[in-house]
């Protein structure tokens, strides 16, 4: 199972006289990502080494530090914390002290692993996506049925013959939903996977 985080959480370290700050928060897509990235490097630190992770796709990135010392740890935090949706950016305030490519590692990695591990989370529930059609009648009856079983309205359509639905829930309950549904409508609700 994976896990996203509830909100941005924020966790510094000195390690060596040098001042790593790990800023997180939960994004939904590669633009989301980046814009939080843009927005929380900071141009006066020496280095802002980052990565995140969005299903199958994932980048990083370490701003000037040898390579694999800083995003590629940062991404190794976030996987083996089982995050998913999930940007971190690790600020880096030179102190004066070279750390050597292991010790970088450990650092950038330590302190994105720490903001992540003290980071309220929550699990990431597979949802499938569905279309309803229905007669108008029955249209708060499928509203309800969204609420009782955690489900979202994504898209709305009416037409003479009724109301058509795009509604995301969640996998493990839609075959009970659509049997719900259909029975709330009276056998008149059809439900189809998208």
């Amino acid at each position: 199972m994976s896990y996203r985080l509830v909100a941005p959480v924020t966790h510094e370290a000195e390690i060596k006289k040098s001042r790593f700050i790990a800023h997180a928060a939960p994004v939904d897509d590669e633009a989301e990502a980046k814009t939080f990235i843009e927005r929380i490097s900071d141009p006066a630190a020496n280095h802002n080494c980052w990565a995140w992770l969005i299903g199958d796709l994932y980048r990083f990135d370490d701003d000037g530090e040898p390579g694999g010392t800083a995003g590629r740890p940062i991404l190794q935090a976030i996987e083996s914390q089982g995050y998913d949706r999930t940007v971190v950016v690790v600020t880096r305030f030179f102190g004066g002290t070279k750390l050597g490519t292991g010790g970088l590692a450990r650092a950038y990695g330590g302190t994105a692993n720490e903001a992540l591990r003290t980071a309220e989370s929550a699990p990431i529930i597979p949802r499938i996506r569905l279309r309803l059609t229905l007669p108008f009648e029955f249209v708060d009856a499928a509203h309800h049925a969204l609420s009782e079983f955690e489900g979202e309205k994504l898209d709305e359509d009416y037409d003479p013959e009724g109301v058509t639905l795009i509604v995301a829930v969640p996998a493990a309950s839609r075959q009970s939903f659509a049997e719900h549904l259909r029975d709330a409508a009276k056998g008149q609700a059809r439900v189809a996977r998208i």
